[in-house]
């Protein structure tokens, strides 16, 4: 049995985090009731590559039900109130101080129905100077950083997916899984908040203590890693690229013996300590070149595997879609059945069904129908 069924998750939600998180639940068996706006969530129109829906919207909105509801209305307003009384979780990710300045902040909602979990997603969190200032994804990754390390030497880059939406969309599920599990205990309800720029400036730990502890930035180093080498991009024959990471002696001494087949540079004097190789990385990289274009792609990462070093290839997206590694699922979205790379997490208790993506108020009428008669 999936493991949420029977909890309802009420979500007043639009763009990325917010349905990432509750499209996880979903999957994982919990009703999930989709608030939107009279014209939808936005991102029902951020394209429509799949056969006129939105990729982002048919990725992130799987199993759940659609009602149009504008909470500046009195009765809709009255009537999402409703909802919450039965609910298990609600989430929002309004702009900031919108929920509560329609009566759906998240403190008063858990005074009234002690039970509820509440998430809250925001750009940069509830208080500070930023709190009101929206926040997209790109925006927060030049905030924190992030785009700073991204991209090479000539300038800074954008990581090319939302990954502080996808980040703050995974920390709230698992704040909520533990919001839940608490309640088990104390069959009380808790707060969870998550902000995009908290949850990308937590993956910037490591460049954060480089900077604290050496007053140093990691900088920008495209596919090359700042101090270790070889570590990079190097092309095969056919000008196709192939990464290698040697992160170790033993792997070093295999790279030289076995691939190389030049068995002496690796007590070279230039390349005899990571340290040395780092110092000396211009020159090395030469020698992974000269060495690598002996033969193609396919053939040099054989090779490679081979000899046991840790090797992948630089692929493009059409790569991916036909990657022997790759996992996929299918479901239904309004304009017809769909195929996506499959969730990341595998169970041993069966395979799972995912549900269609909902039209804009498909169950509109059917959920006014059931929650009126339930608090008839």
């Amino acid at each position: 049995m999936p493991s949420l069924e029977n909890l309802l998750v009420v979500s007043l939600e639009q763009a990325v985090a917010a349905p990432l998180c509750s499209s996880r639940l979903a999957d994982a068996g919990a009703r999930v009731i989709k608030v939107e706006r009279e014209g939808g969530d936005f991102a029902r129109n951020y394209d429509n590559v799949v056969n006129g829906d939105s990729a982002y919207f048919v990725w992130l909105n799987r199993g759940k039900e659609s009602i149009v509801l504008d909470i500046k209305d009195s009765d809709d307003a009255a009537f999402l109130r409703r909802l919450l009384s039965r609910a298990d979780v609600f989430i929002q990710n309004l702009l900031p101080g919108a929920a509560a300045r329609s009566g759906f902040g998240s403190s008063k909602l858990r005074e009234k129905y002690p039970r509820l979990i509440t998430c809250d997603i925001s750009g940069y969190g509830d208080s500070g100077s930023y709190a009101d200032m929206k926040a997209y994804d790109l925006l927060v990754q030049a905030e924190t950083g992030l785009c700073s390390i991204t991209g090479g030497p000539e300038g800074p880059g954008r990581v090319g997916v939302s990954v502080c939406d996808i980040a703050a969309g995974l920390n709230a599920y698992s704040g909520i899984l533990e919001g839940l599990f608490d309640r088990e205990r104390s069959g009380v309800g808790v707060g969870v908040k998550v902000s995009l720029f908290g949850g990308m400036a937590d993956w910037m730990n490591v460049p954060y203590l480089y900077q604290v502890h050496t007053g140093q930035t990691l900088g920008r180093h495209g596919l090359h890693h700042p101090s270790i080498a070889p570590y990079g991009a190097f092309p095969a024959s056919d000008g196709k690229m192939v990464l290698i990471s040697i992160q170790n002696e033993r792997e070093w001494g295999r790279l030289c013996k076995q691939v190389f087949q030049r068995p002496e540079l690796e007590k070279d004097s230039r390349f005899d300590t990571p340290s040395k190789r780092g110092h000396n990385r211009v020159e090395l990289d030469k020698v992974v070149c000269a060495n690598f274009a002996r033969w193609p792609r396919e053939e040099l990462m054989n090779q490679l595997r081979s000899a046991g070093i840790a090797c992948g290839a630089l692929n493009e997206v059409e790569e991916l879609v036909r990657h022997p590694q790759l996992e996929t699922i299918g479901y239904d979205a309004p304009s017809g059945s769909i195929t996506v790379i499959a969730p990341p997490v595998e169970f041993t208790d069966g395979v799972r069904r995912y549900r269609p993506v909902p039209a804009l108020g498909e169950h509109s009428d059917a959920i006014r129908l059931e929650f009126e008669e339930i608090m008839a």
